[in-house]
């Protein structure tokens, strides 16, 4: 079977990286891989040539630890697959960008720098002295690195999944430049819409928070539902965290102002679900929804946390750092020294001129 136009283009994306220096392209064995993972889920993989019983899970540790999957050509097989189910060419490549980010991530921890005690060392005047000197440096190390660690996380995990739900309801996210959207403050600037779908212009949202936010950014937010209704779109606000706020209630107010829905919790994800067809909706069940209600139910509010324990050792030009959290131990081979690392307070280079849409506020 021959690739169409639209299905070639897909596959070269699920091929190829970004221009971020840290991000991964896809080998044989891992494009592979995806598509035997998506037969399965889709239950077709009897009708795929060579398809293997023993694929691992998708977020099994294997995938990102070079796992091998001899097989035919993953062009050939990618053809098949797409001959034999609707939107499996859309779900191979939501699996990739899902994929990608977390090679990406594993190569973020093994090379993001640890600070220097010329970037931190002020902030210790606020504990010096309530703990030994050595302790109380070690700690504005160790701490400096998660925060860039996780603000990294936070970043690249916005700009990943806005894409992926944008894909499982059949629409494509907007950046600013070439956005529909305009502003109506300043009509020649597009605005930035994490997913445009018939005539409907989502905002995404993991929860909204009680956090103070700038201003500036906060009046951004609040103008979107009348920035898209008067480019003709019907605004639509999805919050995946059903927990109430008083950022949320303003928000929301705003949409239904101007004709907008708002759909919260659970009836985010049921609308979600709705929009989505079939095929797309087995990924946001499998891949999406339900990961993130294991962590979200993973620690009951009010138990304490787990004892964790944090080393790093060097031997010789080797490097590792070992986390043990309650029972659970594993370790991180760390090359610090890779070409192409970038500083610890550097933005990701998929970074766009937005806050990405799938965030904590």
């Amino acid at each position: 079977m021959e690739l169409s136009r639209s299905q070639s283009t897909i596959y070269q994306r699920i091929r190829n990286s970004s221009s971020s220096k840290q991000a991964v392209s896809l080998d044989d064995d891992a494009v592979r891989t995806l598509i035997f993972i998506t037969a399965r889920d889709l239950d077709i993989a009897q009708h795929i040539k060579d398809a293997p019983r023993n694929i691992p899970d998708f977020y099994s540790p294997e995938l990102v630890n070079g796992y091998k999957c001899p097989g035919p050509n993953p062009k050939t097989l990618f053809a098949q697959l797409c001959g034999l189910k609707e939107d499996a060419d859309t779900y191979v490549s939501c699996l990739a960008t899902l994929h990608k980010g977390r090679l990406k991530h594993q190569r973020i921890l093994q090379t993001q720098p640890l600070p220097t005690m010329d970037q931190v060392g002020m902030r210790g005047l606020l504990q010096y002295g309530l703990v030994p000197t050595e302790s109380l440096a070690a700690l504005l190390i160790w701490r400096k690195w998660f925060y860039d660690i996780d603000n990294r996380a936070a970043q690249d995990t916005g700009y990943l999944v806005e894409p992926i739900i944008a894909g499982a309801l059949g629409g494509a996210p907007y950046p600013a430049n070439n956005s529909p959207v305009r502003r109506v403050k300043d009509g020649r600037k597009g605005r930035q819409v994490d997913c445009i779908k018939d005539g409907l212009a989502y905002e995404f949202k993991l929860r909204m928070t009680i956090a103070a936010s700038g201003q500036g950014r906060w009046a951004e937010e609040l103008n979107f539902a009348e920035d898209c209704t008067a480019s003709g779109f019907t605004p639509v606000l999805i919050v995946l965290d059903p927990t109430d706020s008083k950022k949320l209630t303003q928000l929301k107010r705003r949409f239904e102002d101007v004709g907008g829905r708002c759909y919260i919790g659970q009836e985010a994800w049921g609308h979600l679900y709705d929009q989505a067809r079939s095929t797309m909706a087995v990924f946001l069940q499998k891949y999406v929804e339900r990961p993130l209600m294991n962590l979200f139910y993973a620690l009951p509010e009010g138990i304490p946390l787990p004892r964790i324990e944090i080393s790093h050792k060097t031997y010789g030009s080797d490097h590792r750092m070992r986390f043990a959290i309650g029972s659970t131990d594993w370790e991180i081979v760390r090359r610090p020294d890779e070409p192409g690392n970038p500083g610890s307070d550097r933005l990701s280079e998929d970074a766009g001129d937005c806050p990405p849409g799938f965030e904590q506020m």
